[in-house]
């Protein structure tokens, strides 16, 4: 019959091993996580270094607030050639009121 204090030690060791198996799987599963998330940092820095070259390229710059900027003024320019654009329009139509008030049509 074993004795308290050997049924006491083969507890705790029992303990302990199923501590360090629950460890083990903890590191295991921080180190998968690790090893994914260096891959999508490379993954997601290659992807930033193409899209600033796509920018220079394209903007000549990849600076966040010079694109803004530019952004900012392709913007205004639009809207300077929509309001042009509506203008003429509205004078092709009084051209064209005109011609048929002049026709009777």
């Amino acid at each position: 019959m074993p004795t308290p204090t050997k049924v006491v030690a083969a507890d705790a060791d029992a303990s302990l091993e199923r501590e360090l198996a629950g460890l083990k799987n903890t590191y295991d599963r921080l180190r998968d996580d690790k090893v994914r998330t260096e891959q999508d940092l490379r993954h997601q820095q290659n992807q930033l270094a193409e899209l600033e070259a796509k920018a220079r390229a394209d903007y000549g710059t990849a600076e966040p607030e010079e694109l803004a900027r530019l952004l900012d003024e392709k913007r205004r320019e639009n809207a300077r050639l929509v309001a042009e654009y509506r203008e003429h329009i509205a004078a092709v139509r009084r051209d064209l009121d005109a011609v048929e008030q002049d026709f009777g049509v």
